[in-house]
């Protein structure tokens, strides 16, 4: 009404010969969002970590809407940089669904505004206004929903103000065009397109991946599962703003089994624990009689003769504590019997009470050495790291896993490598991490920002991200932990299908580390996973049933059995489970393994 009644007095005015000549008018309001009603489905949008997704109900006006999921530390944020005139006043507005959705504006320049609805229920229209600082030329317009709550509903978003037009005004880049892409491996992806004129910086978008900002024409995209296909798109972005996405692309990895190799291992594998320089109460078992279903089998333990000195020994449990301990000569016969029939035989190093540090390069190089002895004198196949106490801790101020400081950390990331290129592709890397040293950083990694947490907090994140490439297999242990909490936002604690549901979750899902969203740890592929257990109530605080697995199992691989946690995929290929220990289960009957072989129609 307001606007009809405006232009009818224009116009007597003019015919009156009111309106008299003068200087160019100013630049007229505008809706400056592109694709506001979502009617090209996410064209200008950006949403994090895959949540948001174009749907058709329901919706305020127009025939499409923007449905977006909050999960884990992600609160489904879905935004759009715009071009605005500076010094100039601008009103946001978008009609929205669902409990605390907010909407916002960033870069203004001045102060950057929001609002935000706290019920769900009928459409409600969020609006705000803001004033743009002296030189800003563009601001950030978004919309999100809190952690913890269920999917949101977001419709006709506007940005009225004068629009900046003209000639000399920066505009964000056009998209990017003549994407390709070829996998240069089984786990990665090398992705190639066109330069844009104006970008100084590219952003590559994977459904359900955090994106991956790089400042050139190309991305080499790593963490990838075997024989799977995946979609990618990119956006290029300069100070006024981002272009929408390209055209999509899709390519295929190859086959391959576990990373760095790790041949040999059937798609779904057993992983235990021998007890070869000790007993521990549950009684030697020979290698020879280590039942078939085995596919790993983890010598426990190689350990240092001191904390920091690097110097890794093993040997056979002595007589007086293992009455039916076999011979050196036996015992390599047997490990040589066990790899002909295809099984994998580690040393495994640390363990509760062999503490490990690699303090210094000597430390480092006395590691080096003296493990590769005992892998040749016996001919092992490769290396478990079983670091556990204080073995491994961060040094104050190394705060981000992607580029580590502390010098026990960098030291052992290097002597595996070492090993690793030593033996070549078919050396295979296992690890067995306690959760406290891994799903404990999504919320606190190392002492933090300001000093005071346990530095132990998620130490291992450095060393899986760093060796991602070469691992074989992860099994953190799902036991002799306290409540962790998950990407639900909830405290999980062991002994139930829940714990391991929630912690396997996270390895496969990713997750960013001490809650900060741009320092995420990539999702492992499901065949470099499995859920580590112990073999019976002896074996360790957090024993789970048979049943429990069995539901834990169904909802990894088949989202079923899940109960109340919501997994973020199902991961047929999850590689399988691990157990302290191959000992314990003859102790208890072998039940531990009876249930994984009669899971997978497996006969030993």
């Amino acid at each position: 009404m307001r606007r009809a009644w405006s232009l009818l007095t224009a116009a007597a005015l003019a015919a009156a010969g009111f309106l008299a000549a003068g200087p160019p008018a100013a630049a007229a309001d505008a809706d400056l969002v592109r694709n506001g009603g979502f009617e090209a489905g996410l064209d200008g949008w950006n949403c994090s970590a895959g949540s948001g997704a174009a749907v058709t109900t329901p919706v305020h006006g127009g025939t499409t809407a923007l449905r977006a999921t909050p999960a884990g530390q992600d609160n489904a944020r879905c935004s759009q940089t715009v071009t605005v005139k500076p010094d100039s006043a601008y009103t946001l507005g978008a009609w929205v669904q669902g409990a605390y959705v907010y909407l916002g504006a960033s870069g203004t320049g001045t102060t950057d505004v929001s609002a935000w609805t706290q019920s769900p229920g009928s459409w409600k229209h969020l609006t705000t206004t803001f004033r743009t600082g002296p030189s800003t030329t563009s601001v950030t317009v978004h919309t999100h929903g809190w952690y913890g709550q269920p999917a949101h509903v977001t419709d006709d978003v506007t940005l009225v103000g004068p629009d900046p037009g003209g000639p000399g005004q920066p505009r964000p880049p056009a998209a990017p065009t003549g994407l390709t892409a070829s996998a240069t491996s089984s786990s990665s992806v090398l992705l190639t397109w066109t330069a844009v004129a104006g970008a100084t910086s590219y952003t590559v978008h994977r459904d359900g991946a955090a994106p991956l900002p790089v400042t050139s024409a190309s991305a080499s995209v790593s963490g990838l599962a075997a024989s799977t296909a995946y979609t990618f798109r990119v956006s290029a972005a300069n100070a006024a703003g981002e272009s929408p996405q390209s055209a999509p692309v899709s390519v295929t990895t190859s086959g391959g089994g576990g990373g760095g190799g790790g041949g040999g291992l059937p798609a779904h594998a057993l992983v235990g624990y021998l007890h070869t320089s000790f007993a521990n109460g549950s009684g030697y078992v020979r290698m020879a009689d280590v039942p078939a279903s085995w596919d790993v089998i983890n010598l426990a333990f190689g350990e240092p003769t001191s904390v920091t000195s690097g110097d890794i020994r093993f040997r056979l449990c002595p007589v007086a504590e293992c009455p039916n301990v076999e011979s050196p000569a036996e015992f390599k016969a047997a490990v040589k019997a066990k790899q002909a029939a295809g099984k994998k035989v580690l040393i495994s190093i640390g363990g509760q009470n062999g503490q490990v540090q690699l303090p210094t390069t000597a430390a480092r190089d006395t590691f080096v050495s003296s493990v590769a002895a005992i892998i040749d004198e016996y001919g092992l196949d490769g290396l478990d790291i079983d670091f556990e106490g204080h073995s491994l801790s961060l040094a104050t101020g190394d705060t981000d896993f992607r580029s580590p400081t502390t010098p026990g950390i960098v030291n052992l990331i290097s002597a595996v490598k070492t090993l690793k290129a030593r033996y070549g592709a078919g050396f295979v890397l296992t690890m067995a991490p306690e959760t406290f040293f891994v799903q404990l950083g999504y919320q606190f990694y190392g002492s933090g920002p300001w000093g005071g947490q346990d530095p132990r907090a998620g130490a291992y994140l450095p060393v899986i991200h760093a060796l991602r490439d070469d691992l074989t297999l992860l099994h953190v242990q799902d036991y002799n932990s306290g409540p962790i909490m998950g990407l639900d936002n909830q405290y999980h604690s062991m002994g139930g299908a829940d714990f391991h549901i929630a912690m396997t979750d996270m390895l496969l899902t990713g997750f960013p580390v001490a809650g900060n969203t741009a320092r995420v740890f990539p999702a492992l592929r499901p065949d470099q996973v499995a859920i580590g257990l112990p073999a019976t109530t002896n074996a360790g605080n957090g024993h789970t049933s048979p049943a429990e697995v069995t539901k834990a199992l169904n909802c990894l691989t088949k989202k079923t059995d899940c109960g109340t946690y919501q997994t973020h995929g199902t991961w047929p290929g999850l590689r399988g489970l691990m157990t302290w220990s191959v000992n314990w289960d003859r102790f208890g009957g072998w039940e531990f393994s009876r249930n994984f072989d009669a899971y997978y129609g497996r006969t030993a």
